[in-house]
């Protein structure tokens, strides 16, 4: 069995002494993207054959406005030919054998890798992440699709058999426990069908990929929606149709369409023979997918994942400069539009002035404009409804409590929307600590007693990361014990909340923020794209 390895594209390149060579290949990947790729019609994809609609949808860059490319808008009648082509597919690929799935996985991640620097900048160019957050993120769909790949092979499909001694005696009836013949059992895991894959704009190479080789790897088939209204990433999306294409994924196991949710994502989520979701997304539209499968009375498998609202303890025997380090990335990291974001921070009375003092140093250094150039650390937002979100934030900070840093719009010269990264001090019981917002935006509280930050943190609906600065082993152990979040990290200076790594972290969330307790880059992510079968046999032939 292939050993995994994780792919750390830039790490591998700092440690080798060739950070040049790195910045040199994104640069000119990104002008090989903007010269060859963009500004044309891309098509959808149903059973390997392309499909267009009769209405559009332009896809603009969120760093310039300049235009992507136009794309399909998709109808609920495409979504059917779409769910019809992947339950055809689903006849044969569900009987392949598994091994054969694995080396189709690897297969793929090699093609990633291959075309890595050109997948990163498209993704900079699609949703304004820089070239670090862009590899990292490619590399995150490699190191999916291979981890996958090696779990299958280590449980050998998910097929167990076992043996039961028979007995030479016999009862006058049958009752449990009775003796009998030798039986022979075999329990064995089998793919559910269709899955509709529904995918989120602000990780839209790692998130599809990983979601959607759950799916494929396990046998089932799959209809894919990347996010195709308002924070569109519609072209990364159809860079991961032909990746898996060119692995030599046989037609309608993945097919490609893009629309709006309100058609494609509630055909998915109405249509009988689709028996399955996976979507990550906002905790509203997960939790409205599975009210209206009910309601309608329809059974269907729902694997999701619904954001969060994150916490970060920082207690008074905290190393400061490492949580200031960890948290400012966190937070404002991809303008933190990440579901693991750091949002909430809870400082201990007797360091919360040297801590703010330290973290506002720290994040005014950070550079705001054009994510293609290497020097920035913060790009655009994704659209206008964020800006909304954050200037919503911001009036509701200077009303009751203060803005530390930030709050303010940056004219960087492009026409994108651009933000000060932002720090407030609020009381605990504020709207803002419970609204999970996907800006650059976080709230700090004190807190005295330890026992106070763990009930502050844990005072909310959402669980999926949370983060702890301290020296003390005590309260390492008490936030391990008490924390209620599925991703918990201690004293972590590269990300107090953020960053989660396959095959090392299981990335899991809690109460709403997922709903299998079963997390990604696990050992038991794939379990839950089957069901379970138990096959007895009483050989009664020759």
């Amino acid at each position: 069995m292939t050993k995994f390895v994780n792919e750390s594209t830039y790490k591998k390149y700092l440690e080798s002494g060739h950070e040049a060579e790195f910045d040199s290949l994104f640069d000119k990947a990104v002008e090989k993207v903007k010269d060859s790729l963009l500004g044309g019609e891309f098509g959808m994809y149903i059973g390997g054959e392309k499909v267009s609609s009769h209405e559009k949808l332009t896809e603009l860059s969120p760093i310039d406005g300049s235009k992507i490319g136009t794309f399909q808008k998709g109808t609920r009648e495409i979504a059917r030919r779409a769910v019809a082509a992947a339950s055809k597919a689903f006849e044969t690929w569900e009987s392949t054998d598994y091994k054969e799935r694995a080396n189709w996985a690897r297969k793929a991640a090699d093609t990633f890798s291959k075309e890595k620097f050109d997948l990163s900048a498209v993704l900079s160019i699609e949703n304004g992440k820089s070239r670090y957050e862009s590899i990292g993120e490619v590399d995150e769909a490699i190191d999916f699709l291979r981890y996958y790949a090696g779990v299958l092979e280590k449980n050998k499909g998910y097929v167990y058999k076992n043996q039961s001694a028979g007995s030479s005696s016999k009862a006058s009836a049958g009752f449990q426990g009775a003796p009998g013949r030798a039986e022979s059992v075999t329990i064995k895991m089998r793919p559910y069908g269709v899955f509709g894959v529904i995918a989120p704009f602000n990780f839209p190479i790692s998130i599809s990929t990983g979601m959607s080789t759950g799916a494929i790897i396990t046998g089932n088939t799959v209809v894919f929606k990347p996010s195709s209204t308002g924070n569109m990433t519609m072209l990364t999306g159809l860079k991961i149709y032909e990746a898996f294409n060119e692995a030599g994924l046989p037609p309608g196991v993945f097919n490609y369409i893009t629309g709006p949710g309100s058609e494609i994502g509630d055909e998915l989520v109405v249509n009988k023979d689709v028996a399955g979701i996976v979507f990550t997304g906002s905790r509203s539209v997960g939790l409205g997918m599975m009210k209206k499968t009910d309601e309608l009375g329809i059974h269907k498998t729902f694997i999701v994942e619904m954001g969060g609202k994150n916490p970060v303890i920082v207690s008074k025997y905290a190393d400061l400069d490492a949580a200031v380090a960890g948290i400012a990335s966190s937070a404002f990291g991809f303008c933190g539009q990440k579901c693991s974001a750091t949002s909430r921070v809870y400082v201990h009375a007797d360091v919360k002035e040297e801590f703010i003092k330290r973290l506002v140093e720290k994040v005014s250094k950070f550079n705001v404009g054009n994510p293609l150039n290497k020097e920035v650390y913060m790009g655009p937002l994704i659209s206008k409804g964020a800006l909304e979100k954050y200037d919503g934030a911001v009036e509701e900070a200077k009303q009751q409590g203060k803005i530390l840093f930030g709050g303010r719009r940056v004219d960087v010269g492009l026409d994108g929307i651009y933000v000060e990264p932002t720090i407030a001090e609020l009381d605990g019981q504020n709207k803002l600590y419970k609204e999970e917002l996907f800006v650059p935006f976080i709230v700090i509280d004190k807190f005295k007693r330890f026992e106070d930050a763990i009930n502050k943190a844990n005072d909310i609906d959402y669980g999926l990361t949370a983060g702890l600065f301290s020296r003390r082993l005590s309260e390492i152990k008490r936030f391990f014990k008490d924390i209620q979040a599925g991703v918990t990290y201690v004293n972590r200076e590269i990300g107090a909340t953020t960053g989660a790594i396959v095959g090392l972290h299981s990335f899991v969330g809690w109460k709403d923020s997922g709903l299998t307790g079963k997390g990604t880059g696990s050992r038991f992510y794939l379990e839950q794209f089957m069901h379970e079968q138990s096959r007895s046999l009483i050989k009664l032939y020759r």
